[in-house]
């Protein structure tokens, strides 16, 4: 009988999953992750890993599955944390649940299931892995699920063939009605238990007063671009004929202090990202303000007036070479290739016709539409179909 760990947060989900798994016939562990103990910038009741914890151990004692817990919160403060802060400062918008999925849920706590003697781990994300064999090789497949509301294929976007090996996702045939009926028919102590916003293991934050654990607020202007600054930016179609049109197309613009109007102040440019409305705080405007660039060495920020402001959209974005990563390395693109994809760059966003381009460079993503909020730190996840081939670290 296979042995597998759960990874029992308390929640719904993975209480569902330990209960199907059970229900297969799998021999299965709960494991609960401590991964966080700082209530720093943490909204008043939000995500208290305390309660969870208790309701994770009620839903093992009502599956009767034993049960261990493990705290990760230094590794989790060193690989994901840290990393939040550091691309913070650096005026970058990070992801922090997909580096949690990476560095975290699918590689520190396989560690941790190891030691309990798993042939496998499993999660309550919503997405499939199938296998598939080439040159007979076994080649992993992540899939999103088949509930387009819920799908979290997203969040594991970084995850490699290894990692994919060991881990089952139970729910990936469900939409979250079913799990909430499963979990109500069954009388699982997590059934009405709601879910988890925020941070993956922090919780729901007062995200400028998260980050003044280590970014000190510095007074700055917020200088408003006008309308008909932005450069043009094609609407639909016109596909690059050279290197020069891909940068056009896929780099950020650079604004200046005299392109445009000092409009309000700030408290420190690296607590905003492109496309944000909220915090600015400037009043008589016909149309809300939005966040359309930053200068974290000057310490400006720079808005435009309205959703339909040219600098809020881009046709395109550029990753690093060592920022490219390929979960279906079997469909990698070399030097001089190019390939149409379905794209995304950030959860719940539907998916974007766009076409890759390989260059020594890097990756270029060129979109057949403008894409509203492209901002520097964010995963860009690409797809074939139902697929997640790829992703990386927009520069």
């Amino acid at each position: 009988m296979p042995k597998v760990v759960v990874g029992l947060s308390g929640g719904v989900d993975s209480s569902v999953a330990a209960y199907l798994l059970k229900e297969q016939g799998y021999d299965v562990i709960a494991l609960f992750m401590i991964n966080w103990h700082d209530t720093t910038g943490t909204l008043a009741g939000d995500c208290p890993w305390h309660d969870d914890l208790v309701f994770a151990r009620l839903v093992a004692q009502k599956l009767d599955i034993p049960f261990h817990t493990t705290d990760l919160s230094e590794p989790y403060r060193n690989r994901v944390v840290e990393y939040m802060f550091s691309e913070y400062e650096k005026g970058r918008t990070p992801n922090p649940d997909v580096l949690c999925n990476r560095e975290i849920k699918f590689d520190m706590f396989i560690e941790e299931a190891l030691k309990l003697g798993a042939d496998y781990t499993a999660t309550g994300h919503y997405c499939k892995k199938k296998e598939t064999s080439i040159n007979g090789r076994t080649i992993y497949r992540l899939l999103a699920g088949d509930d387009p509301g819920k799908d979290q294929s997203y969040f594991l976007c970084q995850l490699n063939q290894k990692q994919l090996s060991k881990a089952l996702f139970p729910l990936g045939n469900l939409d979250k009605k079913k799990v909430r009926d499963i979990a109500g028919e069954t009388e699982l102590p997590s059934a009405q238990k709601k879910d988890s916003q925020g941070i993956c293991f922090v919780g729901k934050v007062d995200l400028p007063l998260f980050l003044q654990q280590k970014l000190q607020p510095r007074r700055g202007d917020i200088i408003e671009i006008p309308s008909g600054f932005y450069r043009h930016i094609p609407a639909v179609g016109g596909l690059p004929q050279n290197r020069a049109d891909l940068d056009y197309l896929c780099n950020p613009v650079v604004y200046r202090p005299d392109d445009g109007i000092k409009t309000g102040s700030h408290n420190g440019a690296w607590f905003y990202t492109v496309g944000q409305r909220k915090g600015l705080n400037v009043g008589g405007k016909k149309e809300p303000l939005f966040v359309i660039a930053t200068d974290i060495e000057k310490n400006i920020v720079y808005a435009g007036e309205g959703h339909s402001h040219g600098g809020l959209n881009r046709r395109g974005l550029f990753i690093k070479p060592g920022d490219i990563h390929w979960i279906r390395d079997d469909l990698r693109l070399d030097p001089g290739q190019q390939s149409d994809f379905l794209v995304r760059i950030r959860y719940r966003q539907p998916l974007q016709k766009a076409r890759l381009y390989m260059e020594n460079k890097g990756l270029y993503i060129v979109f057949d539409n403008p894409q509203r909020g492209i901002a520097a730190g964010q995963f860009a996840a690409w797809y074939r179909d139902d697929e997640l081939v790829g992703s990386g670290i927009i520069d």
